[in-house]
């Protein structure tokens, strides 16, 4: 086959440090932004992206040859460098370690976006917490909620 052809999309949650609700209202406003031109850098494109106080969701299409785990480490190092620059009283910001990540098929991108189009909506209802471990059963992901908080 002369060519590839790939279809690589990725629903990714992360949150902040201990879930600490960092993220504020002037943070959210300009963070997706911020981490869209990121993977854009990464050879990827953000398709939705929404932030919480505590966590942030992002659906990204990745180029077959970059790898998740290095578009996160850029994303979550350079984001947290640009908080701590862009915003004064952000000394105690930071990223949780990790992150989830889920694939997502074409057919079910426009409902991904929806969802994290609603992120209000669905945290007036379950917490970030009741949301992620929903996401690891679902997607059959094995964890041990021992760690899982850490």
């Amino acid at each position: 086959m002369p060519n590839s052809y790939t279809s690589l999309h990725y629903h990714v949650v992360f949150s902040t440090k201990r879930r600490a609700p960092q993220l504020t209202p002037e943070i959210r406003e300009r963070l997706i932004a911020y981490v869209g031109g990121i993977i854009r850098a990464e050879r990827g494109v953000l398709l939705a992206g929404s932030a919480m106080p505590d966590h942030v969701h992002l659906l990204m299409t990745l180029h077959p040859q970059t790898c998740v785990s290095d578009v996160m480490r850029v994303v979550k190092t350079n984001s947290s460098k640009w908080v701590h620059e862009t915003f004064t009283g952000s000394a105690g910001f930071g990223w949780q370690d990790g992150y989830a990540a889920f694939s997502v098929s074409a057919s079910n991108v426009e409902s991904v976006k929806d969802y994290i189009a609603e992120q209000e909506r669905h945290h007036a209802k379950m917490t970030f917490q009741e949301e992620l471990i929903t996401f690891l059963d679902r997607h059959g992901v094995p964890y041990d909620e021992r760690y899982i908080w850490k």
